[in-house]
């Protein structure tokens, strides 16, 4: 473990994540990277980093409630969500780094905005690899670059000024991978072979600005950070400021394009 920000949610945070963070920002991008695997009936499905489990669920879906789903998330809170939501399935809780299956264990691995939060990128990365088997396919999604997505741009900003970069920066994180050229590198020093990159559009919706803050402060690592008088100063500087991005109806909603990269095993 290092000093520099993890992103990592509380384990406590993880039903508020489930309710609020999933919908705004997760349910609608499964179909997408879905789409991308090829994911069909029968098949073995890894979801390593799964959170509550919002990919493996409509994976599930999919399929037709035939073949396997297993997720997979080093956060124990994420997993008693998980197991509470969809107790059908197979929910375990280790590390990307350390994945506790058998070479060629799955005919797909799939894996939902987690790669930026890894601990070690490359080995997480070649442990996927290592258990998907021949003629199965790898699908991971990352965010595009912080300055496609104006509105967590803009956050960011407002963080920097009101707390310091100390906090700012656990909102950098989730866009750590969002450059193509260090993505590909990423999955070619990890072994991978064949990889391809696509962009997809997407838009991030809130119901308010309250609700952008609240979700940022409460399902987030901000919360223990700035405390109820920080969340509130922050509440009152983005109902000022980020009202460029309040819809007519008082919702709020700004592009945040992702990247899909996919492999299949020789």
């Amino acid at each position: 473990m290092t000093d520099e920000p993890s992103g990592q949610l509380t384990s406590e945070a993880a039903d508020y994540y489930e309710k609020h963070f999933v919908p705004a920002l997760f349910k609608e991008r499964t179909g997408a990277l879905l789409d991308c695997a090829k994911v069909s009936a029968r098949d073995s499905v890894l979801d390593v980093g799964c959170g509550t489990g919002v990919l493996a669920r409509e994976a599930w879906r999919r399929m037709g409630h035939t073949g396997t789903i297993t997720g997979i998330d080093l956060n124990e809170g994420m997993i008693r969500t998980a197991r509470r939501v969809a107790p059908e399935l197979d929910w375990q809780v280790g590390p990307a780094e350390f994945l506790p299956f058998d070479d060629a264990s799955f005919d797909q691995v799939i894996s939902q905005f987690a790669l930026m939060f890894f601990d070690d990128k490359k080995r997480g990365l070649a442990e996927m690899w290592r258990v998907t088997k021949p003629g199965g396919r790898l699908t991971v999604a990352v965010w595009d670059k912080l300055e496609h997505t104006p509105g967590y741009a803009a956050m960011v900003e407002l963080d920097a000024r009101l707390f310091g970069d100390h906090v700012a920066n656990e909102l950098l994180v989730p866009y750590s991978l969002g450059d193509k050229d260090t993505l590909r590198t990423l999955f070619t020093e990890a072994g991978i072979t064949g990889v391809s990159l696509t962009t997809v559009d997407g838009l991030a919706r809130f119901a308010s600005i309250k609700a952008w803050v609240d979700l940022d402060v409460e399902g987030w690592t901000l919360g223990e950070m700035i405390g109820q008088e920080g969340h509130a100063r922050l509440l009152q500087a983005a109902r000022d400021e980020l009202q460029q991005f309040m819809q007519a109806d008082g919702s709020v909603a700004f592009s945040s394009p992702s990247h899909l990269i996919t492999a299949t095993k020789a």
